[in-house]
């Protein structure tokens, strides 16, 4: 089993950055594929960003390239991800998510194991 939680969620002016945090546990963090996905009120939970088990390639959603970055430290057992110019419309609850293998990252189905979430508001 895996355990993922986030944290650095919050209210943000449209414009602004945040930077979330995704603390893993319960297997060798080197060994999973990390993602992140949001989901707004009402809406499907969509993928944001992944990135592979050594952090040399990285996968985003078009709605958020050049905008958002995900990292990882594998000696931290830590997966971020960096949020510049938020919208509006980046508002959503954002989740982590591992799974170990480099299959369908961009899809909910590609991953086994997830989060509680956090939350993110963008004020325009």
């Amino acid at each position: 089993q895996v355990q993922l939680v986030e944290s650095g969620g919050g209210l943000v002016q449209a414009g602004g950055s945040l930077r979330l945090s995704c603390a893993a546990s319960g297997r060798t963090f080197s060994s999973l594929v990390m993602g992140w996905f949001r989901q707004a009120p009402g809406k499907a939970r969509e993928f944001v960003a992944a990135i592979s088990r050594s952090g040399s390639s990285t996968y985003y959603a078009d709605s958020v390239k050049g905008r958002f970055t995900i990292s990882r430290d594998n000696a931290k057992n830590m997966v971020y991800l960096q949020m510049n110019s938020l919208k509006a419309e980046d508002t959503a609850a954002y989740y982590c998510a591992a799974d170990l293998s480099l299959v369908a990252v961009t899809t909910t189905t590609g991953y086994d194991y997830w989060g509680q979430g956090t939350q993110v508001t963008v004020s325009s």
